[in-house]
């Protein structure tokens, strides 16, 4: 069994950018360790407080997280305020060595929403730490080959596919499981229920299967097309 840990600055990031390699790798046996470093709570609705929209949030984390047998963590760093700081970084870090991934997802470094690039520059530093062999801590060291940088609509600033992932076995699975989030099919900023659906197909059409979910790395050459994200620098 292998395990697939995302990383995202809000509950919602990466259930909606990489839910389908998410609910696709679920399919084959794998695992899914699935980190909000906030909740996303400033998106409250105005019928109910921060507080409790942050309580709801991660429910509906631990309950997506849960249709796939994966692990919903949600820290406790406040949302639209995420700064890289010692204390999340090392948590993070920790975090990689107890459940020793095999693939991390996250942001790409450049975005409209500061958390996002917040949440890019924690993971790549967490993961580069987790790997290293000369800082302590309470579980071994364990060194992250593949990282990935997820299509999201608000991180396009220099984002270009590299990486194409075949999800159309678990497509089905994951839109079911995203749209019991609550801002998913009620948000009045985005249509993201539409959007990421259609970007999937989009993503499919370029690479010859049914649905897709496209990737980037930081070193680019051409794009690639696989039928999971596993298999990739294996």
């Amino acid at each position: 069994m292998s395990v697939i840990m995302t990383i995202g600055a809000h509950v919602g990031d990466m259930e909606l950018t990489a839910g389908g390699v998410i609910a696709t790798e679920y399919l084959k046996g794998n695992r899914a360790v699935m980190v909000s470093l906030t909740a996303g709570e400033k998106g409250a609705p105005s019928d109910i407080s921060v507080s409790e929209y942050r309580k709801q949030k991660i429910r509906e984390a631990e309950a997506f997280a849960a249709e796939f047998d994966g692990v919903a963590i949600v820290m406790d760093a406040e949302d639209g305020r995420l700064e890289e700081t010692d204390d999340i970084v090392w948590r993070l870090v920790d975090l990689i060595r107890l459940y020793k991934p095999d693939v991390i997802i996250t942001h790409w470094k450049n975005s409209i929403h500061k958390d996002h690039a917040a949440a890019s520059r924690i993971a790549e530093h967490a993961r580069y730490f987790a790997g290293n062999n000369g800082f302590e801590r309470e579980n071994p060291p364990h060194p992250c080959p593949r990282m990935f940088f997820a299509e999201n609509l608000e991180d396009k600033d220099g984002f270009s596919p590299f990486l194409y992932v075949d999800v159309t076995a678990g497509y089905e699975r994951w839109i079911s499981a995203v749209k019991k989030m609550e801002f998913v099919t009620k948000s009045k900023d985005h249509r993201y229920l539409d959007y990421y659906a259609a970007l999937s197909t989009v993503r499919g059409c370029e690479s010859n299967c049914d649905k897709a979910e496209a990737f980037m790395v930081r070193e680019m050459f051409s794009h690639v097309e696989t039928h999971s994200i596993l298999d990739f620098w294996r």
